[in-house]
């Protein structure tokens, strides 16, 4: 029992579902933070003054497991939901939840085509179907809601509703079966991948195809799993400025998103209370060094510099904690062309790449775009990669990776260009051996030669001399050099590729 004001309650808060991303306490008002880091309220308040406190960052992705929990704990009578942060505006995720409050749900289907309760809100959110109806109605009814803008006006809510005493439970506790989806893995590699294309959305939907093919799952440390491979290096070639949106979007992000985000990156950003850090904080201000500036000046006046590095790692975040995702920054000139490459320590690859990608390329365009402002150098701009050392998908976003591999995993696979970088092979055959030439994939010159009997040592010369040939041609490779000993067994003329 704890004391609240001058009033007694009894109550503990019990989450059912992501107990380790709570802060509970034995109040009756449940606190949403949305991305305002929950420390920065609970620090300002009482524990028997609030009965759970929890950030809500995604509107599609979070709702249900907070009315899972609030279902199990009848004794919750208040909400107070804030909205503080540009992340909020730009995600939506409490504006969603006090729709649902406020003006209900209706049946549907989720983007992954699975019966739901959708809510009635601009803003697009889901609840499990597994979930009745007349419970969630029920604790319409029963929870009152308030919306604020700031942490101060947060804490006087809560406050407020603290000040009322103890209130009834409305019901009993009700719990309903969680649905839950395991993917088939398949054996591969878990450390040290490549992956290229030509636009984030077609390099994105190659990265959730293979993590969801041979990802590893483990535990997450934060109430859930997720499918990891270590080490990721995605590379991406021919992001146009405006950047490539599909039609029908399906990336999880869309260009009103996205012009906010970048901002996030390339600018610098006050200081506020409840929020950890941005991007362009750190890499303007943070250090008492603005890093894209200095980058610039020393690629003006030092064009072929190895050494244009930011970095967006603080010793103290070990002490701290809420340490930066994005790690490290290197861009470089070699031949004219300006490339970007980015470390990420952690990254979630279905909700947060692309986004990551887009502003790390506006970033690269920026960069670009002032030497040539400053100087006579007019660079082209090159490929953006990304090194992402866990590169990960949570289990809540399982079922719309599938979805998105089955919808348009093989519709980018039939885009081939054949175009490999270790070149080209011409296959001849003379009058006792199988003669392979290797020319560059530009002008054509030769560059090496192959010859043999045996195809199967062929094929072994050529992945030993080019290990990053590209797996389709190493393929084409072997289907042609078995008609070529066909015909050397038989005397029959061989033409490639007939």
């Amino acid at each position: 029992m704890t004391l609240a004001g001058n009033k007694v309650n009894r109550y503990q808060y019990q989450p059912l579902y992501k107990p380790n991303q709570l802060i509970c306490g034995t109040g009756q008002t449940a606190i949403v933070t949305g991305w305002t880091v929950k420390q920065a309220i609970a620090k300002k308040l009482q524990s028997s003054e609030y009965a759970v406190i929890g950030q809500l960052y995604s509107p599609t992705r979070g709702i249900s497991f907070l009315i899972r929990n609030l279902l199990y704990n009848p004794h919750v009578r208040f909400l107070v939901a804030l909205s503080a942060t540009r992340q909020d505006l730009n995600a939506g995720g409490c504006q969603c939840l006090l729709d649902f409050f406020r003006n209900g749900f209706i049946p549907g289907e989720s983007d992954t085509g699975r019966p739901c309760w959708i809510i009635n809100s601009e803003i697009t959110g889901y609840i499990d179907i597994e979930i009745e109806a007349s419970a969630l109605e029920d604790l319409r009814r029963s929870i009152e809601c308030k919306h604020a803008t700031n942490i101060a006006e947060a804490v006087y809510l809560v406050q407020s509703f603290s000040q009322r005493g103890s209130v009834a439970p409305w019901g009993n506790q009700v719990k309903f079966d969680l649905v839950e989806f395991t993917p088939t893995v398949l054996p591969g590699s878990r450390y040290g991948h490549r992956i290229e294309g030509k636009t984030i959305a077609e390099t994105w939907v190659k990265i959730i195809h293979r993590i969801k093919t041979t990802g590893t799952i483990r535990p997450t440390g934060y109430d859930g799993n997720w499918q990891e491979l270590i080490d990721l290096m995605a590379i991406v070639t021919d992001e146009p400025e405006n950047f490539y949106f599909p039609e029908p979007n399906y990336l999880p992000c869309d260009r009103a998103f996205i012009q906010e985000y970048i901002s996030q990156i390339i600018d610098d950003a006050p200081q506020r209370e409840g929020l950890k850090y941005t991007y362009g904080q750190r890499l303007r201000s943070w250090f008492g060094r603005d890093q894209i500036e200095q980058i610039i000046l020393k690629l003006i006046t030092e064009i072929d510099a190895a050494s244009a590095v930011m970095s967006l790692w603080d010793v103290q975040d070990h002490d701290k904690g809420g340490s930066p995702c994005l790690n490290h920054i290197w861009v470089r000139v070699v031949e004219n062309e300006l490339s970007l490459t980015a470390t990420l320590r952690s990254n979630d690859m279905y909700m947060a790449w692309p986004s990551n990608a887009m502003g790390l390329r506006a970033l690269q365009q920026h960069i670009r775009d002032e030497i040539a402002n400053r100087s006579d150098y007019n660079l082209a701009m090159g490929p953006l990669i990304t090194v992402s050392q866990s590169a990960h998908i949570y289990d809540d976003t399982w079922e719309n990776a599938d979805q998105l591999i089955q919808n348009q995993y093989a519709v980018i696979c039939k885009q081939q260009d054949y175009f490999d970088p270790v070149g080209n092979f011409l296959i001849e055959v003379t009058e006792d051996k199988i003669v392979l030439t290797q020319t560059t994939p530009g002008s054509g010159e030769a560059v090496a030669c192959y010859s043999s009997r045996n195809t199967l040592s062929l094929i072994r010369d050529i992945c030993a001399a080019s290990p990053a040939i590209k797996p389709d041609h190493i393929g084409y490779l072997g289907i042609e050099l078995q008609k070529a000993y066909e015909c050397l067994k038989t005397g029959k003329q061989y033409i490639q590729d007939r």
